[in-house]
């Protein structure tokens, strides 16, 4: 088992959520303080903010607290985890892919 399984379960167990998810692909446009990313989201303070926690245990997000504004930004890098995983489950199919566009390529009929 390669050695970033473990970052990998957390990072989906992160991302398992609708609500982090929606966190998540508001950060990919900028960084939003706390408040301004609750707004969309019918919860009460506390609970979003254990959402923000466990994104940020996993190393999906960071925060800063400047007074009392408290700024959320998604971590650079933090989702290549997937990315990688998800590149090993395709590449089988793509191979299998490629190999039936190379027979078709050589056994269809040539054209005048």
């Amino acid at each position: 088992m390669p050695k970033y399984y473990d970052d990998l379960d957390t990072v989906l167990r992160a991302v398992a959520d609708p609500t982090r998810r929606g966190v998540v692909e508001r950060l990919a446009k900028s960084p939003a303080v706390v408040s301004e990313l609750a707004a969309p989201f019918s919860m009460a303070l506390p609970s979003f903010m254990q959402h923000l926690g466990i994104l940020e245990n996993a190393g999906v997000i960071t925060s800063e607290k400047h007074g009392r504004v408290r700024t959320v930004s998604l971590r650079p890098g933090a989702l290549d985890v997937l990315h990688l995983w998800l590149g090993e489950q395709r590449t089988p199919a793509e191979h299998k892919a490629d190999g039936l566009g190379i027979h078709l390529t050589l056994t269809a009929p040539k054209e005048i």
